[in-house]
């Protein structure tokens, strides 16, 4: 197994837990099983993920992919462990001589999953237009950044989106960005507009606040708490609607698979995203939603946020959707 590093500027700042980012490093790895190429990428992200140091030596302990993989060699390293995993799935697949989402289990032909839009954080003309014109490209949702001010805003800009697309599906992230008041006052007002849910309405680590939450018309989705808590937890105390997956902080394709999975047959609806990855990560994502069965319009258009990438036109966004790579594995090899 051998790793190359990587580079990729951001099209704009990236504000994360720990601080702004203007780029995206990490490392491909490549491997050979059984005579089969294998291709992974482990781009780590601060605040969800290993640290680019921590995420090297983590790699750089691999002696054989597939028994660390067995074993507890990432365990604080979820970055790494994705890179590793999706290589030796990208192997394994070329080997069957499949695309990697038949390989995870899809047993028909899928050529596109659907795609949401994000909106950012804008007065109420703004965000309408913003939202306008993501439904006139075809997204079928929209989800739109709240949290970052008074709620009495968001609710307003809320109703100007509803009124210039009365018909898209419209959704909210709070980030974590409110105390259990707000979320309830939140909630009770964003019915009014339709908003199908809210993603992330308290902190992380208030897993029984948003067990409260659930019940009404706007549905529960958790981010942030999926990842501090794990699938376990978030089942058992039934503390969702929704489960927002992002495979490079659960660790590998593989594992966010067995965490839709395993949602799904629950009840709760998946929504498949990634943390700003590049071109092998996001197709890997891509395929990862083609292979749920049902999944919602997911978080897969983030290409436009970098200024490279490791590999253009890759799993393209077109018409509100993600076109599903139908090769061999993940992506053709370079």
């Amino acid at each position: 197994m051998r790793t190359e590093p990587f580079s990729l500027s951001l099209s704009t700042p990236l504000d994360t837990a720990a601080g702004t980012i203007d780029e995206r490093r990490g490392f491909l790895v490549r491997l050979d099983l059984d005579g089969t190429p294998g291709l992974g990428e482990a781009t780590p992200l601060p605040g969800w993920t290993e640290s680019l140091d921590d995420c090297e030596a983590a790699l750089r302990e691999v002696d054989d992919p597939e028994t660390a993989l067995d074993g507890d060699s990432f365990a604080d390293a979820p970055a790494a462990r994705h890179g590793v995993s999706l290589a030796v799935l990208d192997a394994r697949a070329r080997a069957a001589g499949e695309p990697l989402y038949r390989h995870l289990g899809a047993n028909t032909r899928i050529e596109e999953v659907p795609v949401n839009a994000t909106v950012g954080d804008g007065e109420p003309k703004e965000t309408a237009e913003a939202a306008a014109d993501a439904v006139n490209k075809g997204f079928p949702a929209v989800k739109v950044k709240v949290g970052a001010r008074p709620l009495a805003e968001d609710v307003e800009r809320f109703e100007a989106v509803r009124t210039r697309c009365p018909d898209v599906e419209l959704r909210a992230d709070a980030n974590g960005a409110w105390d259990r008041e707000t979320a309830e006052r939140a909630l009770s007002a964003f019915a009014d507009h339709d908003v199908a849910f809210v993603e992330q309405p308290l902190s992380a680590d208030e897993l029984s606040g948003h067990t409260d939450l659930r019940g009404g018309p706007v549905g529960i989705a958790l981010d942030e708490g999926l990842h501090e808590h794990g699938i376990d937890a978030v089942l058992d105390a039934a503390a969702a609607d929704v489960i927002v997956i992002k495979p490079m902080a659960l660790g590998g394709v593989d594992r966010a698979a067995d965490a839709g999975r395993r949602a799904i047959d629950a009840g709760l609806d998946v929504v498949v995203t990634t943390t700003i990855d590049g071109a092998v990560a996001r197709a890997a994502a891509v395929h990862l939603a083609a292979a749920l069965p049902g999944v919602r319009a997911s978080g897969l258009a983030t290409r436009r946020f970098l200024d490279e990438d490791i590999r253009e036109n890759v799993a393209p966004i077109r018409s509100g959707a993600a076109v599903v790579p139908q090769g061999k594995g993940n992506i053709p090899p370079s």
